[in-house]
């Protein structure tokens, strides 16, 4: 600044601190300076206050160096002709402090009214810099701008590339922002998963990642990463920590307005399936006022649960309450008829269930679409596609029908719930599980409970622990083979033969007999249909 040029200024210890920010300047005169600076000041000093004794003279130096001064300016001419103290030299380059000597008079005010000048301009633009991205990202917000375009604009903004990735490190949203999208995101996971470091907004200087978190309530979901070419200044700060708080009001925004959507469709669902209109004219004016045509369409509920598995703890086997993993399927299945173009009723049904009334075009082909959709629904589910069953119901041609529709779609995905199938199929219907869905839907019927109380009565009486009923079991699903059914058990076949004649006496039927095998295979099926999952 020519200001300074004009005491043509010497530096005489700690040239290599000069890049350190001044935050201000201050001129003074005192010897206990340091209790009045916060760090960051260049202090002004004619040295006329500067003790003699060499002592003093190096704690001088020592607290301003401590309370993290940017640097020390002297005016010779006033306290010092033609140099500095040596003390004062030495003890400045061992604190490696900036020290600098103005060889000619100059004026403290012009230097102190230029400099502040300079950072309130500065300061001043990062304000007026700060409230264009406040109104930019507001304008996003209220627009209901998706990810990727609030990504693109702050890739914009920022001039340099910024990315969006969930918590497992995938990249959700990325804008090179004229960078290689290739070597951009080139082994981004591992990369990602370093940069860690305490607060909000992180910078990682070994990657030159900007990195702050999405997310709203106390529950982050993601990260957004702006790419630096160096430090990264506060306005990009600003532009990084804007971008994030759009994001996830974005996904507030759209989880409240699905969350509303699903609502009123759950209640159609339930009024149907209940049939709480009296008159079936009225469900459908209320599903063509959700946008569902059901006038000469074909009408096809399914319905989506997960496999009973064993629970450990209140999460159950996913982690997470059995509400909350109901209505994220709901919200993969709603998303994926959005991509399909079906007009369809999405919502809960209950705890366990959710559920989805299809309307397709009367030249449709029901399963090419059934299994397009399904492909969608598994995949953006986010569980283990042998986990998820869909069951789907008969194509109803009237509103009318679509209650059948919806308890044949839950039985079929309750009785698939709870097989162990090797390989899961995208979804079932009710032919799909042959006797073990005719017994499924007759379980409640008290001639089938008599006729599982006749054949396995009286082995459950003698074996309260059910381990003739396994070994039965095993025994009827290897039709017979009793070495297979052995081996399968994990026991001698001794022990399994001696077993199997026990049955025998117990039950006081034959085993070798195809018909007694039938009877009770048949017996087992309805007592499984008939117990808890």
């Amino acid at each position: 600044m020519d200001v300074c040029r004009r005491g043509r200024p010497a530096v005489v210890a700690g040239a290599d601190r000069l890049e350190v920010p001044v935050r201000w300047v201050h001129a003074i005169e005192l010897t206990d300076v340091a209790r009045l600076l916060r760090g960051g000041e260049l202090v002004l000093s004619t040295g006329i206050a500067l003790p003699d004794d060499e002592r003093l003279l190096a704690a001088y130096v020592a607290e301003l160096a401590e309370v993290g001064v940017a640097g020390l300016a002297v005016e010779l001419g006033r306290r010092y002709a033609g140099s500095l103290p040596a003390t004062l030299v030495a003890e400045a380059g061992r604190a490696n402090l900036p020290l600098i000597a103005f060889q000619r008079e100059v004026a403290f005010i012009e230097i102190t009214e230029a400099v502040h000048a300079r950072i309130i301009d500065a300061q001043l633009e990062e304000l007026r810099v700060s409230e264009r991205l406040h109104e930019m990202f507001t304008e996003l917000s209220v627009a209901g701008a998706s990810a990727e375009e609030v990504v693109r604009q702050a890739a914009a903004l920022a001039g340099r590339p910024v990315i969006l990735a969930d918590l497992s490190h995938r990249v959700l949203a990325c804008e090179p922002a004229g960078t290689d999208p290739g070597r951009l995101l080139s082994g981004f996971a591992a990369r990602s998963r370093s940069v860690r470091g305490p607060g909000r907004t992180v910078f990682d200087e070994a990657s030159g990642w900007l990195v702050t978190p999405v997310g709203a309530h106390g529950e982050d979901w993601g990260r957004v990463i702006l790419v630096c070419d160096g430090a990264p200044s506060n306005t990009d700060t600003v532009l990084i920590e804007r971008a994030a708080t759009t994001l996830a009001l974005g996904r507030l925004l759209t989880r409240h307005r699905e969350s509303l959507e699903r609502q009123a469709h759950r209640t159609l669902i339930s009024g149907i399936i209940s049939q709480a209109h009296a008159d079936p004219a009225e469900a459908a004016v209320r599903s063509r006022a959700l946008g569902v045509p059901v006038d000469g369409r074909q009408l096809i509920a399914i319905v989506l649960r997960l496999r009973d598995l064993p629970v450990s703890g209140p999460g159950g086997p996913l982690g997470m309450p059995a509400h909350a993993r109901v209505l994220d399927l709901a919200d993969a299945a709603a998303a994926a008829c959005r991509s399909e173009r079906i007009p369809s009723l999405v919502g809960t049904l209950d705890d366990d269930r959710a559920g989805a009334m299809l309307s397709l075009g009367p030249r449709v082909e029901p399963d090419d679409m059934l299994t397009r959709l399904a492909t969608r629904i598994r995949d953006r589910a986010g569980v283990n596609p042998d986990v998820l069953v869909i069951g789907v119901g008969a194509t109803a041609r009237s509103i009318r029908d679509v209650r059948r529709s919806f308890l044949e779609a839950s039985q079929v995905a309750d009785v698939a719930a709870s097989r162990l199938d090797s390989a899961t199929p995208l979804f079932y219907r009710l032919p799909d599980l042959h006797l073990r869905g005719l017994v499924h839907l007759l379980r409640d019927d008290p001639r089938l409970q008599t006729f599982v109380e006749r054949e396995l009565g009286a082995l459950l009486a003698a074996d309260p622990g059910s381990g003739l009923i396994d070994v039965l079991a095993a025994y009827l699903a290897a039709g017979g083979n009793k070495a297979e059914a052995a081996k399968a058990s994990h026991l001698a076949r001794p022990t399994f033969y001696e077993r199997l004649r026990r049955i025998e006496r117990i039950c006081a039927t034959d085993l070798g007999s195809a018909e007694s095998r039938t009877s009770l295979h048949v017996a087992l099926l309805a007592l499984n249909a008939s117990r808890p999952a």
